[in-house]
C-alpha cells in the first residue's frame, strides 16, 4: 500500500510544525523518519495513524484520500515505544483483542492468534501475562497484535527505545524479518540513525519540519546533500575542519594542514571558507595525507577500537581502527586522511 502525503501541513495552535511537506512511501517499504527532538516525525506519523488531525494538504493510501477519516477507518497497525499492553489480559487475549472488537467468531480469532504468534515466535508466551514477560518479549506481542488484523500500514514510533542494546540488536533484526515476510508498507519514526541504516529501504531526514533528504542508507551516508545529514549520520560520528580553498586546496590555518580537493570544488570556490567533513573509517595509520595531533581519548571495543585525536588548534580528528600497534592518550601521532572520501561543504552547509 503506498502512502502520500501531499502538502500536508500542521499547526498547533499558531505554531506551524509542518508547512506542505510532501512525502511518499512505496508499496511494501520500510521508511525511517530519522531526526532529533522535535523536528516533526513523530507528528507526521501521527497525522498517518489518524491521532493527528491535518491543517492542509492530503494524505492518501494508494488512490484512497484519508485525510479526513479516523484512525479506525484508515486500518493502520500501530506500535508504541511503551508497547501499552492491557496487564490484566492474556498475551493471547491482548493480541486477538482487536479482532474482539471487530466480532470475529473465537475459533477464527484462535486461529489468527496461533498463526501470527508463530511468526513472531512467542508460541509458548500465549498464556502469560504482560508483567511475566522480558521487554523484548512484550515488543513481540506488541507487533503481533499490531499485526493481526491485517493493516495496510504498520506504524512504528521509537518501538526500541525501551530494550538494551542486546535486544535492540536482536528486535531490528526481527521487525524487518516480519516487514518483509508480510510486505507490509511501514515508517518507522527513531532518533537512532543505526535502526534506521539497518532496518529500512529509504531514509528521510527531518530537521525543523522539512524533509532534508531522503535516500537509501548507504547513498545517504556516503552523498548527504549538507553537514547537517553528515554529521547525523555515522557512528562514532564525522569529525569537520574548517578553513579555506587556496592553491586548489584547502588549507587549515592554525595548523598548516593542507589537503587535495577536486578540481571542480577548488575552481568555484576559490578563496572561500569551507568545511570539510572526515569520517573516522578515513582516518588512520595508513592514510595518504599525513596530519599531527594528540591522542586524547580512546575506547576499546574488543574487535576495534575509536580514536580522538586532538590537533593543535583544538580540532578534534576520530579514527575507528582494527588491531594495531599500542597507542596511548597523550602520544603523539601523525595520521593520515583518504582524501577521496573526504566531503566538502560551503559556509551554508551544503554538500559541494
Amino acid at each position: 500500500m503506498r502512502i502520500l502525503l501531499e502538502k500536508f501541513t500542521k499547526k498547533f495552535g499558531d505554531l506551524t510544525v509542518i508547512d506542505e511537506m510532501d512525502l511518499e512511501v512505496h508499496d511494501g517499504e520500510l521508511i525511517a523518519l530519522l531526526g532529533g527532538s522535535g523536528c516533526g516525525k513523530s507528528t507526521t506519523l501521527f497525522a498517518i495513524c489518524g491521532i493527528h488531525k491535518v491543517n492542509g494538504g492530503r494524505i492518501l493510501f494508494g488512490d484512497r484520500d484519508v485525510t479526513n477519516i479516523t484512525s479506525q477507518e484508515r486500518n493502520v497497525g500501530v506500535v508504541f515505544q511503551s508497547f501499552a499492553l492491557y496487564p490484566h489480559m492474556t498475551v493471547e487475549h491482548n493480541i486477538g483483542f482487536p479482532l474482539k472488537l471487530r466480532k470475529e467468531t473465537k475459533t477464527e480469532i484462535k486461529r489468527k492468534v496461533d498463526e501470527i504468534a508463530e511468526m513472531v515466535h512467542i508460541e509458548e508466551l500465549l498464556q502469560r501475562r504482560p508483567g511475566e514477560l522480558s521487554g523484548g518479549q512484550q515488543q513481540r506481542v506488541a507487533l503481533a497484535r499490531a499485526l493481526i488484523r491485517r493493516p495496510d500500514v504498520l506504524l512504528l514510533d521509537e518501538p526500541l527505545a525501551n530494550l538494551d542494546a542486546t535486544l535492540r540488536l536482536e528486535m531490528r533484526s526481527e521487525i524487518r524479518r516480519i516487514q518483509q515476510e508480510t510486505g507490509i508498507t511501514a515508517v518507522l519514526v527513531t532518533h537512532d540513525q543505526v535502526e534506521a541504516m539497518s532496518m529500512c529501504d529509504r531514509i528521510a531526514i527531518m530537521d525543523a519540519g522539512k524533509i532534508i533528504q531522503i535516500a537509501e542508507p548507504k547513498d545517504m551516508y556516503e552523498n548527504p546533500v549538507s553537514s547537517y545529514v553528515a554529521g547525523f549520520l555515522g557512528s562514532p560520528p564525522i569529525a569537520f575542519l574548517d578553513g579555506q580553498i587556496q592553491d586548489g586546496k584547502f588549507f587549515e590555518p592554525s595548523t598548516g594542514t593542507q589537503l587535495p580537493i577536486s578540481a571542480a570544488i577548488a575552481s568555484s570556490h576559490g578563496g572561500q571558507n569551507v568545511r570539510v567533513g572526515i569520517r573516522p573509517e578515513y582516518f588512520h595509520p595508513d592514510g595518504e595525507v599525513k596530519i599531527k595531533g594528540d591522542v586524547s581519548f580512546l575506547e576499546s571495543q574488543g574487535r576495534e577500537t575509536l580514536y580522538n585525536v586532538k590537533l593543535p588548534n583544538g580540532s578534534i580528528l576520530r579514527s575507528i581502527q582494527g588491531v594495531h600497534e599500542p597507542v596511548t592518550i597523550g602520544q603523539s601521532v601523525e595520521w593520515g586522511v583518504d582524501t577521496a572520501k573526504m566531503l566538502v561543504f560551503d559556509e551554508s552547509g551544503n554538500c559541494l
